[in-house]
């Protein structure tokens, strides 16, 4: 019997993926054309220590090896190994003074259990209050769950607080959750207790989950900043807490992060009950990775000074250089490792910025709009290189301003 020859059409792909963007990825493509174009690449545009002078600290590493000759490599309770569960809920409670923890969730890094938790949370077209700017993965899993980002403003003459007042104003009858990323992912900043205060009884007034990404809530680059973790402030508000070992235990490739779920634990049972049904539907999360959770938390963690004095140093040769160049201007970051300066040079936007630095000089950046920046007049860099790759980078981009000037 001969086979019928058919001629396939292009998959028909779901509108909704239109609406997936990732920048800190998108301009790698661009990166590689000038690379292979012969010109030597400054990477300012991917926030992983592990591919500059940071390595992973022991601690880690010997306590993965460990459960690797162990053999811990069968599943794990789809929820996490009760041990690495135990020391998140202790860490939350007598670091960050989070009370009335209802459910510890480990996951593949932090970004699948923000993922699972607006997938348990949402119905399409309903929305999510996400700062702006801010990380590009909450409007890009709202883009997959057919969800709507609400943008609210940070606030640049104010150190990038959120603004209260605009978060007040975006609030509809279909907004169900409120995202504050502290410290923030790209502008460094941290929020101050007050704003958190007021975010929550914002929250309160309206019955609206809060989600408080707190990947870096030990990567603080000035000894006298002081991080609140917003779940520390209330009890009677629902808050999930996201943290993990990407950053502060300079890990990105382990994969391993988790969500702390605080607050009335009538008003949380049936989203627990939710994240549940889909963290088992995904198995578990690396088993032999999540042996390294209970170490890392309970320490001792010199690298983590060492880390600061770094940054710090780092940190502050970005805004002096920036500073510097005509049509630039650059709020300190307190946290992280982001700068988000702005900038004024004529009619050009942050898009064209970017793609001129990568193709004419090798410096990779990321266009500010990519973080939902509505003004195209920023970009973020990433102060993680060594200072002499630093200096050189602010070198080429305060040669190329003066040729825009």
């Amino acid at each position: 019997m001969n086979a019928i020859t058919t001629a396939f059409p292009p998959i028909r792909t779901a509108r909704r993926i239109e609406d997936v963007t990732y920048a800190v990825r998108d301009v790698v493509a661009l990166a590689r054309q000038a690379e292979a174009a012969g010109r030597k690449i400054i990477s300012l545009n991917i926030g992983d220590p592990c591919q500059f002078d940071f390595r992973t600290p022991e601690v880690v590493v010997e306590a993965i090896v460990k459960a690797l000759r162990d053999n811990k490599t069968s599943y794990s309770a789809s929820e996490g190994i009760p041990e690495a569960r135990e020391a998140i809920r202790r860490d939350a409670e007598e670091r960050k003074g989070i009370r009335g923890i209802r459910e510890v969730l480990i996951g593949h890094g932090a970004s699948e259990p923000i993922e699972l938790l607006l997938t348990a949370l949402l119905e399409p077209g309903e929305g999510v209050l996400v700062p702006s700017p801010g990380y590009p993965l909450y409007s890009a899993v709202l883009a997959k769950l057919g969800g709507r980002p609400v943008p609210y403003d940070l606030d640049e003459s104010n150190g990038w607080q959120p603004d209260l007042a605009h978060i007040e104003r975006q609030v509809d009858a279909g907004t169900r959750a409120i995202v504050v990323i502290n410290p923030n992912n790209p502008t460094g900043s941290v929020a101050g207790r007050q704003t958190l205060e007021a975010l929550l009884e914002i929250a309160a007034r309206h019955q609206l989950l809060v989600l408080s990404d707190e990947i870096y809530d030990r990567m603080l680059i000035d000894e006298d900043t002081g991080f609140v973790s917003t779940a520390a402030l209330r009890d009677d508000v629902p808050v999930a807490t996201f943290a993990g070992l990407s950053k502060v235990w300079l890990g990105p490739g382990l994969r391993m992060g988790w969500t702390i779920l605080s607050g009335p634990e009538d008003t949380l049972a049936p989203l627990i009950d939710a994240m549940g049904r889909l963290v088992r539907a995904r198995l578990c999360a690396s088993h032999p990775v999540q042996w390294a959770i209970k170490p890392a938390l309970e320490g001792p963690n010199p690298h983590l000074a060492q880390v600061s004095t770094i940054l710090r140093r780092r940190r502050d040769l970005t805004v002096a250089r920036l500073n510097a160049i005509p049509g630039w201007s650059c709020v300190p970051p307190r946290g992280a490792f982001y700068a988000f300066p702005r900038f004024s040079l004529g009619a050009l936007e942050d898009v064209e910025l970017v793609r001129d630095m990568i193709l004419q000089y090798g410096v990779v950046m990321v266009h500010g709009s990519g973080f939902g920046q509505a003004d195209m007049n920023h970009v973020r860099i990433v102060f993680l290189p060594q200072e002499e790759v630093l200096e050189d980078a602010y070198a080429k981009l305060a040669e190329y301003s003066r040729g825009r000037a």
